[in-house]
């Protein structure tokens, strides 16, 4: 597929930004908040991986679904989610997204689309093929990104959903952050082949590899997707190459990489300082600008924190409650 430039304002690169800043504030918060004992369960942070999920966010409309697993955090606010409420969930509040009953790996959104969060590996694959069948029966012209990670990626139900999709040319793109590590296990041990993209070719999906770590890179390779997809051409597979910074969940020390491997990382691809680079270059954007919008974003996620403290604990009377539905 030929490549495509995707044009970009001044206006959005600093959203851009913007929003990938919010994503890492909000993550070191909220890696603090566990840390104090606010935050219990499981808890899986986005720190290295936000250009993934704004790249694709901003060539998708509002008729769009999301799915993921439960390193989602990042992808509830790039989808437009009330940080008040992502924090306060997270702290299980009745503030929170989910009414403090959900947690880090179990938030919804319906009024943006947001269908999880989910906690076994690569269940959310069945379920997002399952949205893009939605969206083509009710000729809504919508279509689904379905995030997954390489660990996933080796869950026969994911080769399920590829038949599927692709049979019933299903408007759904299967976006896999691989980030090098399942857990702890690095892909060279766990998976044969190099390119996790290419397994669609036995059920005639096309797909293809980008550096996970340049959103405009990012935005161009999720623009051909979504001109493929809403083409009426069936499911396409994104595979991005990124990195995580911190363990695979809060209780994981990451003894597995070394301090240099993920220091180099930082250093020479961090996609937030990579990108600010290119709008200080770019764009005329300015260092005091910048400042000011680090400045807000620190406003907004200690509001949040203030907000998941002082919101009460869920009555015990929500113990029965969005556990059927009835209907007519």
């Amino acid at each position: 597929m030929a490549k495509k430039k995707t044009q970009v304002s001044k206006e959005q690169a600093l959203e851009y930004y913007r929003q990938m800043l919010l994503i890492r504030r909000f993550e070191e918060r909220a890696g603090q908040l566990y840390g104090m004992g606010l935050i219990a369960g499981f808890c899986h942070l986005y720190i290295g991986q936000e250009a993934v999920v704004v790249g694709i966010q901003s060539v998708l409309s509002d008729k769009d679904s999301v799915i993921t697993a439960y390193r989602d955090h990042g992808h509830m606010l790039a989808c437009g989610m009330d940080p008040n409420g992502v924090m306060a969930e997270l702290t299980g509040r009745e503030g929170g997204l989910s009414k403090g009953k959900g947690g880090s790996m179990h938030m919804f959104s319906r009024e943006k689309n947001f269908y999880g969060g989910h906690g076994i590996v690569g269940a959310q694959i069945p379920l997002g093929t399952g949205l893009a069948l939605a969206h083509q029966y009710n000729k809504d012209g919508g279509l689904c990104v379905a995030y997954m990670g390489d660990g996933a990626s080796n869950q026969g139900q994911v080769y399920e959903a590829y038949n599927m999709a692709s049979l019933w040319k299903l408007p759904v793109i299967y976006v896999i952050e691989n980030n090098q590590y399942g857990m702890g296990t690095s892909t060279k041990r766990s998976s044969t082949g190099k390119n996790y993209y290419s397994r669609g070719q036995g059920w005639d999906i096309p797909g293809e590899k980008a550096e996970g770590m340049d959103l405009t890179v990012i935005r161009e390779a999720a623009q051909r997707a979504v001109d493929h997809v809403r083409s009426g051409k069936g499911p396409y597979i994104l595979e991005f190459d990124t990195y995580r910074y911190r363990g695979h969940s809060m209780s994981d020390p990451g003894n597995y990489r070394s301090k240099e491997e993920v220091e180099g990382v930082k250093v020479n691809r961090d996609p937030i300082d990579c990108f600010k680079a290119h709008i200080l270059k770019d764009y005329n954007v300015t260092e005091d600008e910048l400042k000011l919008l680090d400045k807000e974003i620190k406003a907004i996620v200690l509001d949040s924190v203030e907000f998941s403290k002082t919101s009460p604990e869920p009555d015990p009377s929500e113990l029965y409650t969005d556990i059927l539905v009835e209907s007519n």
